[in-house]
């Protein structure tokens, strides 16, 4: 591959149940699919039938991170940056040439239905036994269960307190796993969804990553989850979860850095074929990718590897995808390349046929649930006899003329794309055919005509508008590559893996290392790191051709990456007071908190660092006549720069963009790259606060104005309210914090210790907490402090926050309570705390309190006020959806009957609430059965 060429990140990929076909999904935000026999059948490759690109789908508007199809085969599901999740569909007449594009359609899909839910990115996506269920997981937290069959929303999960990233299901049916970056995978039973078990101990130390893909074995027996570590995060292994005691004893120790995606064989194998399939006579086949650019294929029966195929891609690996047949193992890259591992039956001993693993499968007893009435996946045979007449590519079989430990490698295809074949010289019955199928190109094959060379790009379609795709002009002559022992390994007890300390599994033999292995397949340098990369995806979400080929030697130009940055000392600015004591007496007249409110200091340097990354975010003012400028940069790099017309006040920096208020009462926002992504607001005088959290935006001017934006969506929160009655108790109150909640709710504390939110449904300032919950509230945790501010909720962090406020007044402490002192605090503390939790979108935390508020009520025997709450959370008794909208049955996305079982299970415990928690309980059971 040429050096001023662009190849695009690939993040998924799958294989067809049939396996005529392989879908992939990358940064170029489409969905990509390709007839498999080219890649398989060199042969047919020469041929152009079929062609190898045979369709690319185009409605994403973000990276696309997953993509997998139904067992039926009918559906794919894809799962972008944009937060949706698209269900394509077979659509005969949509063939012909991509709008907008030079690429043409041998097939065609068209997008059935947008599953809309997630409120971030969608991470990954799986089809559940029978096609079931979908589920799918992103960076909001949330994994959402979709029927298979009307596509409808289910449930949805959110206990998880990081980003999912892998999901999986059980095989038999019974049993959903996610991984998370909270360092946990989690078990869900699919009988009511709700956590059976939490695996925590492989993943203490886990580092993060793209992806954690994880995957189930075929027998039900075993989950094999990536991103697990030994040895308090110093060994990178994949780590083995038992079903049942959900423990994980088992490592497949060996890869040198982070372990991506586990992807098991779909079919189960046998330790000695000439014996019933019965559970010590079966073993699995799972395949790991690594971001040491790594492949590992291991067989549960051997405590090493079969193969390890190391140097094959540039970067790390992000996707695995198994043949049906179990014969063929696809892995994509971030390079933007895909491998094809080619396995003859001799060298995986003992696969035994799909119909032994459904009927082992059935011992487990599970019952699946019913179907939807009237759905089904099956397809009428005369439909489906059309469907393959008309565009379904044959079966992709496996060249008859290939020999495996050939030492020919394939020829290039003149004018067209080059197949570069990596031939492995290994032990006879343990041999292994790498088919490397270069960049996948967008564009489709066209056979040579009238003399003219057809051309098959080998790099996909630029992301950009209006730029042209290069065609890829090859050489006549094949690339022979020199191919050591450690594409494909012979097993040994004694030598690690490669160079490296750690060793594979219980110790495997790389062969020796050999620096003729120069693994660029397009004839260029090999690329030595993966710095550019690293950083590139430090910074959180990953935009739509934002990937950069690193083998270029240049640096890609940036606005200002020119520029020598220059430590600059912090000093106050007094030379422009000017302006602010004009503004001062501006603000005199009429103005309630008149004096109050002062802006910033104006210093000759601030900076913010984005959320989530080591981004900087830094503004600069001169104290000469010199223009203020602000720049973002990256590791030493600056990305941009900009110049002002007025000084700097105050800087915000969040994982989605940065801002900036001036002096002259201007607000600035741009995005990660530079870009404006609003008009400059205007708000007349300073600022004095400016914070912001993921899209949301807020602004205190000194005139006591409040502004709250979503950035995202470029709206207002709310009118401009002012904060002027929240200062007028008192002339010595004073603001001594300011922050936004990622739902756009402010959160301002007073110097008196009580903390207010704005409320923009009822147009008034609401009280979040204040300190006088703490003299008689036995549910007062503000003084119960902890390190880890991150795993507390908002509504903990409020109240803690006062708690380092308050002084202790002895008298008031010894002071006689009356009789219910103790009970009525307690009790509108709690109430007051579930509607903070409501206000700043805690759910946790909200049904934390609603449990303490139930259980106080039950201790004290309050009749009246639990069966109003029982009355509030079950809600009409003949409630239908879109009918009736005085009544909600969510609360902050937690189904109000389901907190209602667990309150009943509270009274019916108490000694004074049974018969009440029993009777609702019956009718709890008679509305769920339609009585």
């Amino acid at each position: 591959m040429r050096g001023d060429e662009k190849r695009v990140s690939i993040f998924s990929c799958h294989v067809h149940p049939d396996g005529s076909r392989i879908a992939t999904g990358g940064l170029d935000a489409k969905v990509r699919i390709w007839s498999t026999k080219p890649i398989l059948n060199h042969a047919s490759e020469l041929s152009g039938r079929p062609p190898k690109s045979l369709s690319t789908l185009t409605m994403h508007t973000g990276p696309v991170l997953v993509v997998r199809w139904a067992h039926s085969g009918r559906w794919l599901a894809s799962g972008s940056d944009d937060e949706i999740v698209m269900i394509w569909d077979l659509d005969p007449t949509a063939r012909g040439k991509v709008w907008g594009s030079d690429e043409v359609n041998v097939e065609g899909w068209k997008p059935l239905k947008r599953l809309v839910g997630h409120e971030s990115d969608v991470t990954d996506v799986s089809w559940s036994p029978g096609d079931r269920y979908l589920a799918s997981v992103g960076l909001d937290s949330a994994v959402l269960i979709w029927c298979g069959f009307t596509l409808e929303r289910l449930r949805k999960i959110d206990q998880h307190q990081g980003f999912v990233k892998g999901v999986c299901w059980d095989p038999v049916g019974e049993f959903l796993a996610t991984g998370s970056d909270d360092r946990s995978v989690r078990i869900w039973r699919t009988t009511d969804w709700e956590l059976e078990a939490e695996v925590r101990k492989p993943f203490d130390h886990s580092p993060g990553t793209f992806f954690r893909r994880l995957s189930w074995s075929p027998d039900g027996a075993h989950i094999t989850a990536s991103n697990a570590t030994n040895n308090e995060g110093y060994v990178f292994i994949a780590a083995v979860i038992a079903r049942n005691s959900w423990t994980s004893e088992i490592s497949l120790v060996g890869h040198e850095n982070t372990v991506e995606v586990a992807a098991y064989n779909p079919h189960i194998f046998l330790r000695d074929p000439s014996q019933a399939v019965t559970a010590p006579n079966i073993c699995s086949v799972v395949a790991l990718g690594a971001d040491d650019r790594a492949v590992s294929v291991w067989q549960t029966k051997a405590p090493r590897p079969l193969i390890v195929a190391k140097d094959v891609f540039e970067r790390q690996i992000m996707d695995l995808s198994w043949s049906k047949d179990g014969l063929s193992l696809y892995a994509v890259s971030s390079d933007g390349t895909m491998a094809v591992f080619s396995f003859d039956v001799t060298e995986l001993e003992g696969i035994a046929p799909l119909s032994a693993q459904e009927h082992y499968l059935k011992r487990f007893g599970f019952v699946p649930p019913p179907l939807p009435n009237g759905f089904s996946h099956q397809i009428p045979p005369n439909v489906a006899k059309a469907q393959n007449t008309r565009i379904t590519p044959p079966p992709s079989p496996r060249s008859q003329n290939q020999e495996f430990g050939s030492a020919t490698p394939a020829p290039a295809r003149a004018g067209g794309e080059q197949i570069n074949t990596l031939i492995a010289k290994r032990k006879p019955k343990k041999r292994i055919l790498p088919t490397f199928a270069g960049s996948l190109s967008g564009n489709v094959p066209s056979s040579s005509t009238n003399g003219i060379n057809s051309i098959l790009s080998s790099k996909p379609v630029s992301a950009h508008p209006g730029v042209p795709p290069r065609a890829f002009q090859e050489s006549s002559n094949s690339i022979l590559i020199s191919v050591p022992t450690t594409s494909a390994l012979p097993l040994s007890v004694s030598q690690p893996f490669g160079d490296s300390v750690s060793s594979f599994g219980l110790g495997l033999n790389t062969g020796e290392t050999s620096d003729d292995f120069a693994m660029d397949l397009d004839g260029e340098v090999k690329i030595s790191s993966l710095e550019t990369f690293g950083q590139s995806i430090s910074k959180g979400k990953r935009k739509a051709g934002d990937d950069t080929d690193d083998r270029i030697a240049t640096k890609a130009r940036t606005l200002g990456g020119d520029k020598v940055r220059e430590s600059v000392p912090v000093r106050p600015i007094t030379s422009r007071g000017a302006s602010a004591m004009s503004i001062s007496a501006l603000l005199a007249e009429g103005s309630g908190v008149a004096g109050r409110l002062e802006p910033p200091q104006l210093v000759t340097y601030l900076k913010a660092t984005v959320e989530g990354s080591e981004d900087i975010f830094e503004g600069r003012n001169a104290e000469g006549d010199d223009p203020p400028e602000v720049l973002f940069v990256s590791g030493k790099q600056t990305q941009w720069l900009d110049y002002l017309p007025s000084p700097i006040l105050a800087l915000v920096a969040t994982s989605m963009f940065c801002a900036l208020a001036m002096q002259d009462g201007s607000v600035n926002v741009y995005s990660h790259t530079g870009r404006r992504l609003m008009p400059s607001l205007s708000l007349g005088v300073p600022c004095h606060a400016l914070a912001g959290s993921k899209s949301m935006l807020l602004a205190l001017t000194v005139s006591g104005m409040l502004y709250v934006w979503d950035v995202r969506k470029q709206l207002a929160k709310f009118t401009p309210a002012s904060i002027s009655p929240i200062l007028s108790a008192s002339p010595n109150l004073t603001i001594v914090s300011v922050a936004v909640r990622p739902n756009g709710a402010p959160v301002i504390q007073l110097s008196d210790g009580v903390t207010h939110s704005y409320d923009s449904s009822l147009l008034s300032w609401t009280k979040l907490s204040e300190p006088w919950w703490a003299e008689g509230s036995d549910a007062w945790q503000g003084r119960q402090r902890t390190n880890q501010l991150a795993a507390r909720g908002p509504v903990a962090i409020v109240e803690g926050a006062i708690s380092e406020r308050m002084t202790v007044d002895s008298a008031r402490a010894e002071k006689v309570r009356p009789a219910w002192w103790s009970a009525a605090l307690t009790l509108g503390h709690l109430e007051s705390k579930l509607q903070a939790a409501k206000a700043l979108d805690s759910p946790q935390e909200y049904k934390q309190a609603l449990l303490l508020y139930a259980k106080r009520i039950a201790d004290e025997g309050f009749r009246a006020k639990a069966e109003e709450l029982a009355k509030e959370l079950f809600g009409p008794v003949y409630w239908r959806p879109n009918r009736d909208e005085s009544w909600s049955p969510t609360t902050l996305g937690i189904p109000k009957r389901d907190l209602l079982k667990e309150v009943l299970n509270i009274f019916i415990r108490s000694k004074t609430l049974t018969k009440l928690g029993q009777d609702w309980q019956d009718i709890v059971k008679k509305s769920q059965s339609g009585e």
